[in-house]
């Protein structure tokens, strides 16, 4: 009798050993948003190497080492689809001049960083924003006697517009004489004289004359972009190039090799380029989980607060000017017809009206040329759009890539340069995703936080940096919690083609994850800015753990 007993208890430990879920790790006593809509919410997920391979609610159904949540949120990993992602890695270390309020901060902080830092190389970077002091342009003439043997390029927030010193303006021969280039712009002065100020297509000339970057430093930029990814809950991050790609790209490849991703990336270069991306695809193919690439990156027009931005009405600011497009309409409509016929991925920047007009029109013609083809074509920022523009966008499956945090910075000036009827139809998530068109978010960084909870905190509460919008600013524009999290989700996947691998808790799926603090769909909406990020799970380790 004993016997027989023995005999059932191994067959029913035998049973259950065979029945249960083999895991390395489980995440259990969570509140899961999975993103799936078949199985949107669950307690434990388990994971196996770099899978997931459970999402459910019984513990007890998985082995492997238990990690207790204790009720915070378990979702998928926070993507963002717009990162300038070296540029940001070096300006952690740079003059941070977004703090400025005045014009003496201005040149205090620029003061101080030099005094600090008492060589000759130059100095860049700096985010400033002329709107935190009333609007003054910052010149050369503010500067030059506090930035020693400096060279000094430092850019506007938006990167539209730069200030450089009389240093700076020497080294690159620019002059009473220097002509403005297409595209582009130098401020003057009264007499003429260039004040230091560029925008847009202007910066190329100075930018030849900056010094490149060594092996060693572009790693050190890349090592502190990715650490600073990964402590905000990110994941994958879409780089659109900050070094003009290839060098990203060839950054991006060495920390590969040395096992030193920290993030997935996916990487793009000049939309001007892509005749050699496609010779490079069809030589090296578009990477792998961690590191991919095939994208392609262009611009119609410039910024809003640069006053740059493409229009169809002149500024109220400026009554002279539409702004313009920063890229020949021509060469921009060929690249991108030449481009999508190669079977590449294309996003362009678009701020104005005018300028996410124009370049849905070449996006229609693309359709057209290449009918039935997954072109999953991109608006970068589509800040601005027409009365007609969100049902395009839906009509064309054209995915609008947009940036939320801008609207608390924006939203403090933007009605000096632009009519009421036009602000409506400013950061329109909802008008576009009720359109049925399909929006991704990100942050643009360094233009705004690398921060993906202050990005959800803007589209939900829409408040405005000045305080003067408590109730939200063009509050018809406002979008749920939920919608916001999938914008940083689900729809980055399906933005960079990773839609069957990321972006969601779902058996068989990479396992990218990240832990917050608190349940961001049920709590107070005024507070999700508030969340902290506990844990960061990327292929399946933890990368980030909040101490």
């Amino acid at each position: 009798m004993q016997r027989i007993i023995c005999f059932i208890l191994l067959a029913v430990a035998l049973y259950a050993c065979k029945n249960t879920i083999q895991a390395n790790k489980l995440y259990f006593n969570a509140e899961v948003w999975t993103g799936d809509k078949n199985n949107p919410t669950a307690s434990c997920v388990g994971i196996k190497d770099n899978k997931i391979v459970y999402v459910g609610n019984d513990p007890n159904e998985v082995s492997g080492e238990r990690i207790d949540l204790k009720g915070q949120m378990l979702i998928p990993g926070f993507q963002d689809n717009h990162t300038h992602f070296l540029t940001g890695g070096y300006s952690l270390a740079s003059v941070q001049l977004k703090e400025a309020k005045t014009k003496q901060e201005f040149i205090n902080i620029l003061s101080a960083y030099c005094k600090k830092n008492p060589d000759s190389s130059w100095i860049m970077g700096g985010d400033w924003d002329h709107e935190a002091w009333g609007g003054e342009l910052p010149t050369k003439y503010w500067i030059d006697s506090v930035t020693g043997n400096h060279p000094v390029f430092l850019s506007r927030y938006d990167g539209h517009m730069a200030l450089a010193n009389t240093k700076a303006l020497q080294l690159a021969m620019i002059t009473k004489n220097t002509l403005d280039p297409i595209g582009g712009k130098l401020i003057r002065d009264a007499k003429g004289e260039p004040t230091g100020v560029l925008k847009d297509e202007a910066f190329a000339l100075i930018s030849p004359i900056i010094p490149p970057d060594s092996e060693s430093q572009l790693d050190s930029y890349m090592e502190r972009a990715s650490k600073h990814a990964v402590k905000n809950g990110i994941t994958q991050v879409h780089d659109v190039h900050s070094f003009g790609g290839w060098t990203d790209i060839e950054t991006y490849q060495r920390a590969e090799k040395k096992n030193a991703m920290l993030c997935r990336i996916y990487a793009f270069v000049p939309l001007k380029d892509w005749k050699r991306l496609d010779e490079y695809v069809k030589k090296n193919g578009k990477g792998n989980d961690m590191l991919h690439w095939g994208a392609l990156k262009g611009f119609v027009d410039g910024s809003l607060g640069s006053t740059t931005a493409w229009f169809y009405q002149p500024y109220r600011d400026d009554p002279t000017s539409t702004g313009f497009n920063v890229t020949d309409t021509n060469s921009l409509r060929e690249w991108v017809l030449g481009a999508d016929k190669a079977g590449l991925h294309i996003a362009v920047h678009a701020i104005g009206d005018r300028a996410n007009d124009f370049i849905l029109s070449v996006y229609n013609e693309a359709e057209k040329n290449n009918p039935n083809t997954d072109h999953r074509f991109r608006i970068e920022h589509t800040q601005h759009i027409s009365a007609t523009a969100a049902s395009e966008i839906a009509r064309l499956h054209v995915i609008a890539s947009m940036q939320p945090y801008h609207l608390v910075d924006d939203g403090n000036w933007a009605f000096k340069r632009l009519d009421e009827e036009r602000l409506k139809r400013t950061y329109a998530f909802k008008s576009i995703i009720d359109k049925g068109g399909l929006v991704s978010f990100g942050s643009d960084w360094t233009v705004a936080p690398l921060e993906p909870l202050l990005g959800i905190h803007a589209a939900v509460n829409r408040q405005t940096g000045d305080g003067k919008n408590p109730g939200g600013w063009l509050p018809e524009q406002k979008i749920t919690a939920e919608q916001a999290l999938m914008c940083y989700t689900i729809n980055n996947a399906y933005a960079a083609f990773q839609e069957e691998k990321t972006g969601m808790i779902k058996k068989g799926m990479l396992a990218d994850m990240t832990v917050l603090d608190k349940n961001i769909l049920t709590i107070d909406p005024n507070t999700i800015k508030d969340t902290k990020v506990m844990r960061t799970i990327v292929d399946g380790k933890e990368i980030y753990v909040r101490q």
